[in-house]
C-alpha cells in the first residue's frame, strides 16, 4: 500500500475539522480541486471511502474517522519530534521537555487532581506549555479525544461499562470512594429525593446503586457533580458523590461514609503507545503517580 504524504494527512483533517472540502481548502490555502484530488488519492491508497459527500459538506465515514484519528496522531508526532530534537540539541537540560502538552479531563479531575502536577511540571520544566480540554466523561469522552489525535493524554475513569478504543495504555492513578452527600443536620436524608448527573450514571457503581432499595430513582439531574452539590447544600435532595466531587464541600452540606462495601471508581490515564514514549507524557505520568502516592 502506498503511504499518505504529511500533506494528505493534512487534508484529511482539515476537511473532517472544517465539514467540507471548500472550507478545508480555506483552511489551508489551496484550491478545492486541490482537496478534492488529494483526498480521492487517500482513498485509492487506503481502499476506502473516506468521506460522504453531500451538498451540505463531507462528513467521515466509520473508516474516515479512524484514518481522521492516525492522521492527526501522525502528524502530532511530526510536532514532538521536532520539539525534541531541538531540545536534545540545548546545553542545558537536554532531556526536559519542551512545547505544547494536550490534556483532556473530566471536570473534578481538571479541578482537583491535574493542578498541583500541572504545577511541579511546569516548575521542572518551564519550557512545557500543557493545554487542558475538559470533556464530560460521557460516550468516547476522554479516551475518545485521545483515540481521536486530539489529546497527548486523558484523564479518564477505567473499568466501567465503556470499553476503551483499541490500542491505548492506560494506568491507574487514584481510586475514588463515594459518600452519601445530604442537607447538614436532615433528620432522615435517605427520605430526601435522589439528585444525580449523567456522567455519574455511567460509572461502574451502577450495579452496587441497583442493589440497594434505599436509593430511589433519581428525579432531579443535573449537568455535572457541582450543580448537584450546590443542589444538595440547598436541600433540595441526597446525592451519591465520588471523593474528587466532593472537595471544597460547604457547611449546608453533610458527607456520610458508605462503608467498606460502598462503590469505588478508578481514575487513570490513557495515552497511546507513541504518545506514552514522548519526554512530555513521561514527565506528566510521573508528576500524576506522584500527586496521588
Amino acid at each position: 500500500m502506498a503511504e499518505l504524504l504529511p500533506q494528505e494527512l493534512r487534508i484529511l483533517v482539515a476537511v473532517a475539522e472544517t465539514g467540507g472540502f471548500t472550507a478545508a481548502a480555506a483552511a489551508l490555502g489551496l484550491t478545492r480541486s486541490a482537496v478534492s484530488h488529494a483526498v480521492r488519492g487517500s482513498e485509492s491508497k487506503l481502499g476506502a471511502v473516506l468521506f460522504e459527500r453531500g451538498r451540505t459538506g463531507a462528513s467521515p465515514t466509520p473508516a474516515g474517522e479512524r484514518a481522521v484519528g492516525h492522521a492527526r496522531r501522525i502528524l502530532r508526532l511530526y510536532e514532538v519530534m521536532g520539539a525534541e530534537a531541538r531540545g536534545a540539541g540545548r546545553a542545558v537540560d537536554p532531556a526536559s521537555p519542551a512545547g505544547v502538552l494536550r490534556i483532556a479531563a473530566f471536570r473534578s479531575t481538571a479541578l482537583h487532581l491535574l493542578p498541583p502536577a500541572l504545577e511541579r511540571l511546569t516548575a521542572r520544566h518551564p519550557g512545557l506549555c500543557p493545554e487542558v480540554r475538559v470533556v464530560r466523561e460521557l460516550g468516547a469522552g476522554t479516551a475518545g479525544e485521545v483515540a481521536a489525535g486530539r489529546a497527548d493524554l486523558g484523564i479518564a475513569t477505567l473499568g466501567g461499562r465503556q470499553d476503551l478504543p483499541p490500542g491505548l495504555l492506560t494506568g491507574v492513578l487514584a481510586q475514588e470512594a463515594y459518600a452519601l452527600v445530604h442537607p447538614a443536620g436532615h433528620p432522615d436524608p435517605k427520605a430526601l429525593p435522589l439528585l444525580d448527573w449523567d456522567e455519574n450514571c455511567g460509572s461502574c457503581t451502577r450495579a452496587w446503586w441497583q442493589e440497594r432499595d434505599w436509593i430511589p430513582r433519581a428525579t432531579v439531574k443535573a449537568q455535572d457533580g457541582g450543580m448537584v452539590l450546590t443542589t444538595v447544600g440547598r436541600g433540595l435532595g441526597m446525592a451519591i458523590l465520588p471523593e474528587l466531587s466532593l472537595r471544597g464541600a460547604g457547611e449546608a452540606v453533610e458527607i456520610t461514609d458508605l462503608g467498606p462495601s460502598g462503590p469505588v471508581r478508578q481514575v487513570g490515564y490513557v495515552t497511546t503507545p507513541e504518545s506514552a514514549a514522548t519526554l512530555a507524557v513521561r514527565a506528566l505520568i510521573r508528576e500524576l503517580r506522584s500527586s496521588n502516592a
